[in-house]
């Protein structure tokens, strides 16, 4: 099977502009924190992959975070299935509770650094020099 190349139905891109318009106040709250490349990539948000649509999703390194209320008790199957197809396409998937971004919002930021950062070193930038060629180190924020 080959990965959709980020295509998506026309039904998710109509339910991903609505659902930006009434995003959660656990999503902005996260979205204070992704938006204008603060953690060095961009985020999208409420981005439609397939027939779904992730919260917020970096293309570069491939990256889905998801930001999962009460309701997802309930529907365990479907976003198993939903994360199946997700690492299908080559996305990580990152989960937190709705919560989170309220008690913790500097932790959730910092997990998801630390991941981007495992992706990168994983799969480096292709214009850069592999280790050892010229290639500089490089520093943290």
């Amino acid at each position: 099977m080959q990965p959709m190349q980020n295509q998506s139905t026309s039904k998710a891109q109509q339910n991903a502009r609505v659902l930006r318009r009434g995003m959660t106040d656990a999503e902005r709250r996260l979205w204070s924190g992704l938006r204008n490349e603060q953690l060095g990539v961009k985020f999208r948000r409420q981005h439609p992959l397939g027939h779904y649509i992730a919260d917020f999703a970096c293309l570069g390194p491939k990256l889905i975070v998801e930001l999962d209320g009460s309701q997802h008790q309930a529907q365990q199957d479907h976003d198993a299935r939903r994360d199946t197809f997700l690492r299908a396409q080559g996305f990580e998937v990152l989960r937190f509770g709705s919560n989170d971004p309220f008690v913790n919002l500097e932790g959730v930021l910092q997990v998801i650094v630390n991941r981007i950062d495992e992706l990168t070193a994983a799969c480096p930038h292709p214009n850069l020099p592999p280790e050892g060629e010229g290639a500089t180190s490089r520093s943290s924020p």
